[in-house]
């Protein structure tokens, strides 16, 4: 099903994902409002770090290295410094036999807002890596965990951060009795439950991980998935700006900087037509993929190459005329588009050549009763209400989440000895996001921004630190932030052109989480660690 957030275009940024197991569903032991009320909350507030040791083979490298699970307590500011108000759970490999100061170290960590790190952690970079099918459903347990020969410890150290009250990480109160607490845990939610808290606690989170691992002269990387992509912006500036970190590089998957580029909910947002342009590649990749295309190309990327030329030109030309535009040429248009999407041209004109993702997802493969996926539009599954205008739920989410949740569980308790009696949450329990932003540079710091864009954020870091590199990476089959939206933020950062020189992309044929299509893994290993040996400022 999809989240029910305050505002539509939110939508693109979460990982549509089962409830079980959030907040709602938490046992008592999990509640943080009574510090000493049991030995899980006592755990949060007197954190133990979980050491053990393991190895891994990485394309050919052996690489040993030191695991800590752990929390780290964040404390308030000014009058506050000495209140602790959140603790963040990390899972942190150090590869051993290496000097720290001259050690790359990346900080990890997914989107949601609010989500566990858990899809890049065990999907991704980390040196164990459950097996889910490729672009179909995957069988229930038991789930096979298989060494990560894709991991990233062959070029860096490794930080997976769960966002505050996601995963083992939450707030935390420390009033005289439960009422005062209560209203204390409410107050919190309100600070770090958005835009700006939330990027606060995660730059404070690094400069004091910095610190307690003596790693301030290592070379730093941001890595960001989905919302995250959306924080890395945010952090790269507060910590350029506020905390004098100079980062080497910022790795971004699944962009999405600006929310008037998402393709969720556009249509509660007349008059912007950007969604439906950047938009359509990815319809056509689909449709390419699903073999819905009335004359299918010989080869995917060339064929995307001419729908990117038509979308930014005779598409983004018909939209923007409106209501001026000619029946003949709307006629013309709505055949293309057939063309290159598969929809039929009546469903189009009906539409007014505008297509959400959510009708997309439910109209592709209609005449079968199936819905396309979302976070990865390779997947289908059956649609739970054929006369629906929208897909009811994203296929990709219902077929892998069970596999990445039960493994973790086990692995995190088992493998890394991290012995937390208290569930580990898949998301915070966020009743209301804050997507109100403080602008860099805006007038009293006041934002006139009427959805989220933090492309300013990354702008200003990238003229504050002229040296800090760029890398983007998506996938084609991304129907929850699309490839093409995220280039076309870029090509719009507000920075000299000079600077464009310190951005670099990659595409590949797999969704949302690039990762869970191995070929793709092997290639996003490959180009991040090749980025971050240019990029480390270190004498090979």
């Amino acid at each position: 099903m999809r989240p029910t957030f305050t505002t539509p275009l939110a939508l693109a940024l979460l990982l549509a994902l089962p409830t079980a197991g959030n907040a709602k569903t938490d046992k008592p032991d999990a509640d943080p409002a009574d510090p000493g009320k049991t030995t899980a909350t006592t755990a949060i507030t007197q954190p133990p770090d979980a050491v053990s040791q393991g190895s891994v083979n990485v394309e050919g490298h052996h690489i040993a290295y030191q695991a800590i699970a752990g929390t780290l307590v964040l404390h308030g500011k000014g009058e506050k410094e000495h209140e602790p108000t959140v603790s963040m759970f990390y899972v942190a490999y150090f590869k051993k036999g290496e000097n720290p100061a001259r050690r790359p170290i990346t900080f990890l960590y997914n989107g949601g807002p609010g989500s566990a790190t858990v899809w890049l952690h065990m999907g991704a970079f980390g040196p164990k890596r459950v097996v889910t099918s490729d672009d179909r459903h995957t069988p229930a347990a038991p789930y096979t965990l298989t060494e990560n020969t894709y991991s990233l410890l062959d070029v860096s150290d490794l930080v997976f951060i769960d966002a505050p009250g996601a995963g083992f990480s939450r707030l935390l109160a420390s009033g005289e009795d439960k009422g005062k607490r209560e209203e204390q845990l409410k107050e919190r939610k309100k600070e770090i439950y958005g835009v700006d808290g939330d990027g606060e606690a995660f730059a404070q989170f690094i400069t004091e991980f910095l610190t307690r691992h003596g790693r301030w002269n290592s070379p730093k990387y941001l890595f960001g998935e989905s919302y995250g992509t959306t924080r890395s912006a945010v952090v790269a500036n507060l910590l350029t700006s506020n905390y004098a970190v100079d980062l080497n590089g910022v790795i971004l998957l699944s962009q999405i900087l600006s929310f008037d580029t998402s393709i969720d909910g556009p249509e509660h947002n007349p008059g912007v037509e950007m969604p439906y342009v950047l938009a359509l590649p990815t319809f056509a990749a689909t449709a390419y993929y699903h073999h819905k295309l009335p004359q299918p190309p010989a080869a995917l990327e060339p064929f995307l190459h001419e729908v990117e030329t038509y979308a930014q030109g005779e598409y983004a030309a018909a939209l923007i005329a409106g209501a001026a535009l000619d029946p003949a040429r709307k006629q013309t248009v709505a055949e293309q588009l057939h063309r290159y999407t598969g929809l039929p041209v009546d469903y189009l004109l009906k539409a007014n050549l505008r297509v959400t993702g959510g009708m997309f997802e439910h109209a592709l493969q209609a005449d079968e009763d199936l819905t396309t996926g979302r976070l990865d539009s390779r997947f289908e599954g059956p649609s739970l209400d054929p006369l629906s205008k929208e897909a009811q739920y994203d296929p990709q989410s219902a077929a892998i989440s069970a596999a990445y949740v039960a493994a973790f569980n086990d692995y995190v308790r088992h493998a890394l000895k991290f012995d937390a009696d208290m569930p580990y949450r898949l998301f915070a329990d966020i009743e209301r996001w804050d997507f109100s932003h403080r602008v860099p540079g805006a007038r009293g710091g006041r934002s006139l921004q009427q959805s989220l864009n933090v492309m300013s954020d990354l702008a200003a870091a990238m003229k504050t630190n002229p040296d800090l590199k760029v890398f983007v990476n998506g996938g084609y089959y991304d129907l929850a932030t699309p490839y093409f939206a995220a280039d076309y933020e870029l090509r719009h950062l507000p920075i000299p052109a000079t600077l464009q020189n310190n951005i670099s992309r990659a595409w590949y044929p797999s969704g949302h989480m690039v990762y869970a299509h191995e070929p793709s893994l092997k290639a996003l290993h490959d180009n991040v660690a090749r980025f971050i040996l240019q990029t480390d400022n270190l004498k090979h």
